[in-house]
C-alpha cells in the first residue's frame, strides 16, 4: 500500500512549455523500471506549470527514486527548461483508494 509520495512542481521558462511537457512525458519508461515506484503521474497544472506525483510503499523507495535516473535527468535539464528550481515536497499519504 502506498504510504509515501513526492509532489514536484515545475515552472517552465517562457517558450519552453512544450519542451518541458515532452521532457516530463519522456520519463515514463524510467519510472516503469523502478520497482519501488508504485504510481507515477506527469501533470500539467496550467499553461507553464507542470508537476510530477509519485507514490511509494516505503521511505527507502522514495529516497531511491530521489537519487534515481529521473531526478538526475531533471536536474540536468532544469537550467534550460525551468524558470525556477523544481519544488520537491515529500508527502505522507493519509488515505489511499
Amino acid at each position: 500500500m502506498a504510504k509515501f509520495a513526492l509532489l514536484v512542481r515545475l515552472e517552465a521558462k517562457p517558450g519552453k512549455e512544450q519542451e518541458t511537457a515532452d521532457f516530463i512525458k519522456s520519463a515514463l519508461p524510467l519510472a516503469l523500471q523502478e520497482p519501488d515506484t508504485l504510481n507515477w503521474y506527469a501533470l500539467q497544472i496550467g499553461p507553464s506549470t507542470f508537476g510530477i506525483f509519485d507514490t511509494f510503499e516505503t521511505e527507502a523507495g522514495r529516497d531511491a527514486h530521489l537519487g534515481g535516473e529521473i531526478a538526475k535527468a531533471l536536474m540536468a535539464k532544469a537550467p534550460d527548461l525551468l524558470a525556477t528550481a523544481p519544488v520537491i515536497e515529500k508527502v505522507d499519504l493519509l488515505a489511499v483508494k
